[in-house]
């Protein structure tokens, strides 16, 4: 009795993941192999290859991986470097410390669409947003963000939103670096370049592989900010595999291909996720 008593306990929450994680993606590889347009319902049938086939030859297709992967790849680089300097940063000491990492780590806590409105119209309008102010106090002629750097402009406000959870993480790692082991390299002649080289660095390695790795699984599914600001555009600019996947489902209506385009989606970030946390991890141990 008590040896089935732990499996008893445990079977709510399997139970639970099971129909919130497994159904659905039992569903979307049943979608993905079957025609199934809401706007023809009486053509149907097993499809086979035909909806991965038509997600991948659409002239959007290529565009928007190319768009995905530097998007990821931009985001996580800045939140990574930007992310380190910012923790050490903070993390010696000093009047209203605590303040500080209050605001450092509040962006994370903005909505997607909340943020992306926020950058659309209180910082990169070219007419009346900050950074339009800014240029104009220079003499020089304000940029229209979302029309001439589009991508650029996402990577901007998804970074700014991501930047205090990778804060967050490697401040909390650095809690946990032996002091000691500091002082005594430095009295033993290491300047702060060493340290930060030999000791700093490979300490926060596990932290960067959770930070790629968590940002890698959320990022390939960055839509809200892209809706709100660029619509994927101009043309195919700004757009990725998320959006194109809302193109075909809502736009078109074409729930199988929707469906192919997802797994695609699914392969790919685990794809990336498993080779970056390696590299890594190969790198900073």
């Amino acid at each position: 009795m008590n040896r089935f008593m732990p499996r008893a306990l445990m079977a709510p929450a399997i139970g639970t993941l099971f129909l919130w994680m497994i159904v659905p993606l039992v569903m979307t590889l049943y979608f993905s192999a079957i025609r199934f347009n809401l706007m023809q319902p009486d053509v149907t049938g097993f499809a086979g290859l035909e909806n991965f086939e038509y997600f991948i030859t659409d002239a959007s297709f290529w565009p928007a991986v190319m768009n995905t992967v530097l998007l990821l790849g931009s985001v996580i680089v800045i939140t990574v470097v930007m992310g380190v300097g910012l923790a050490l940063l903070i993390d010696a000491p000093f009047p209203g410390r605590g303040l500080v990492r209050v605001l450092l780590i509040s962006p994370f806590f903005v909505m997607p669409t909340v943020n992306a409105l926020l950058w659309k119209h209180m910082m990169m309008n070219p007419i009346y947003g900050v950074l339009a102010q800014v240029w104009q106090a220079f003499g020089a002629q304000p940029v229209d963000w979302l029309t001439d750097w589009p991508l650029l402009s996402v990577i901007i406000m998804i970074s700014w939103q991501w930047l205090p959870f990778a804060t967050l993480i490697f401040m909390t790692a650095l809690q946990s670096l032996n002091r000691e082991q500091l002082e005594a390299a430095r009295m033993d002649g290491a300047n702060y370049l060493q340290q930060l080289r030999y000791m700093v660095l490979p300490h926060l390695g596990r932290s960067v592989a959770v930070v790629v790795m968590i940002e890698m699984i959320f990022l390939i599914s960055v839509f809200a900010e892209i809706f709100t600001t660029t619509s994927g555009g101009p043309g195919d600019a700004s757009t990725n595999i998320a959006f194109l996947i809302f193109k075909q489902a809502l736009l078109n209506f074409d729930a199988g291909v929707a469906s192919a385009g997802a797994l695609f989606a699914v392969v790919l970030a685990n794809i990336a996720a498993i080779f970056l946390i390696r590299l890594v991890g190969k790198n900073l141990d």
